[in-house]
């Protein structure tokens, strides 16, 4: 091995190991890896500042920038609270339905804001059904990764993937050429979900459910007997407030109970019709004119996000509020990372040593052997870092088995987002995690298997939408 080499595969060992031990911030892990290879000129400074202007960042940031813009338009609450008037005509079936709509917005937006909106709702109604909100949550999150790899733009892995692809000489991908494989991977998993993994978790709901029914009941007893008794007290003149009663009035000026639910409405963002018309066709001409081909995705969203600006949908301010600069510089600098695994060669020597052990048994073993790795980092690692990591060695592998290489980068994006067996593989499950109550073993109980079901399901979609 050159010294080069030595030097990049020490800063990716280290990185991984860092990102592996959990306390340091992702961002600043891959920060500090791509700053010690620059200054060691394992990189050049024109290499680094392609990773920074990367299609695969311009296009995330200005996704960001739209989608946020569609927030601040109320458009995404209101959307919120219309399901929640569904799940209360429908019940626990509006409840499924709500989750599949999220699912679908996530193709297009970033799956985190729609699972903050959508989860509170989930567990209100749910707990309102008598239900326990473990049933439903972390289907949530799970239905909504699963949008996301359906669209080149549903997650920033596809991204990553595509550009890192094309770095190294292979086609781009279209915005829903991986769609057909993308939804036979999402509607598998979620009849899964469906019909077996929300029953996983067996007598830990039960209880739930049984502990918040005696509750319910012990407050409705509570309420029952207060009443009785303040039928019988007379008030004084006047309808003075005796002492330690709360002075709220009807109209909301005096003293606030805690817990008034009007007190947290303003929380809540108005629906503004125009700014969120003009935010939302903005969006459908973007993803219009990059589904067409008729521009790259990184032009067509830069482009949207500048015209909402011009438009004076959002403030420059605004556009930089919503750009989520943690999840950028973490892609620009995993991006560096794979640019020096790429340019010493170290990726090649890797993909060698693999390919030696895979060649002999054809490339549909070798893709479901690729995948089973991938998914196995992609609980480990961040989805960046394991695109980073394999997308160089898939390429490879595929070259020296003569074969087609996208059916292999269509597998890297699809298990590099399947996230499912740990609380701490993607933050919708972190999300879920905290508000439902979640333990550890609850993820595994559910997310191996929706795992393994997955991945059966990519390895017969693969070959049929991407011969080899």
């Amino acid at each position: 091995m050159s010294l080069d080499q030595i030097i990049a595969l020490g800063v990716l060992v280290t990185v991984v190991g860092v990102l592996i031990h959990g306390r340091v911030r992702a961002d600043v892990v891959a920060l500090s890896g791509a700053a010690v290879l620059l200054l060691l000129g394992v990189v050049r400074p024109v290499e680094v500042q392609a990773a920074f202007a990367s299609p695969a960042v311009i296009a995330l940031a200005s996704l960001f920038v739209i989608a946020y813009a569609i927030e601040l338009s109320g458009l995404l609450g209101l959307l919120i609270r219309q399901a929640t008037r569904l799940c209360a005509r429908l019940g626990e079936a509006g409840l499924w339905i709500v989750m599949v709509l999220c699912g679908a917005a996530s193709a297009f937006l970033n799956n985190t804001p729609i699972v903050v909106l959508a989860a509170p709702v989930i567990k209100d109604v749910a707990e309102t059904l008598n239900r326990s909100p473990k049933r439903f949550l972390i289907p949530l999150s799970y239905i909504s990764i699963m949008g996301g790899s359906c669209t080149l733009i549903g997650t920033s892995t596809n991204l990553l993937v595509n550009d890192m692809a094309r770095n190294v000489g292979q086609p781009v991908f279209g915005l829903f050429e991986i769609t057909p494989v993308g939804l036979a991977i999402a509607v598998c998993g979620a009849l899964w979900l469906y019909f077996v993994g929300a029953r996983q978790l067996g007598r830990s709901v039960a209880g739930d459910e049984a502990e918040a029914l005696r509750r319910k009941r012990a407050e409705e007893a509570r309420i029952e007997a207060e009443t009785r008794r303040a039928a019988r007290r007379f008030r004084l003149p006047f309808n003075l407030p005796r002492i330690g009663e709360p002075r709220s009035l009807e109209d909301g000026s005096g003293d606030a109970q805690l817990g008034d639910v009007k007190l947290y409405e303003a929380a809540d963002r108005p629906f503004d019709f125009k700014r969120a018309m003009v935010s939302l066709s903005i969006f459908v001409a973007v993803v219009l004119a990059a589904g067409l081909g008729w521009i790259p995705i990184a032009a067509a969203a830069f482009g949207g996000a500048v015209a909402l600006i011009l438009l004076r949908i959002l403030t420059a301010e605004e556009a930089y509020s919503g750009l989520r600069p943690d999840i950028l510089l973490l892609i620009a600098g995993m991006v560096v990372i794979g640019i020096a695994i790429e340019v010493t060669g170290l990726g090649q020597t890797g993909a060698s040593l693999l390919i030696d052990v895979i060649r002999p048994f054809g490339p549909l073993a070798a893709l479901i052997i690729l995948y089973g790795v991938t998914l196995f980092a992609t609980e480990l690692l961040s989805n960046a870092t394991v695109a980073v990591l394999i997308t160089p060695v898939a390429v490879a592998l595929a070259v020296s088995l003569g074969v087609d290489p996208r059916p292999f980068l269509v597998a890297v994006m699809m298990a590099a987002s399947a996230a499912f067996a740990t609380p701490f593989g993607y933050q919708t499950n972190v999300l879920v995690y905290q508000l439902g109550g979640y333990t550890y073993m609850d993820f595994v109980r559910i997310g191996v298997p929706l795992n393994l079901i997955t991945w059966v399901a990519a390895m017969v979609a693969i070959p049929i939408f991407f011969p080899f």
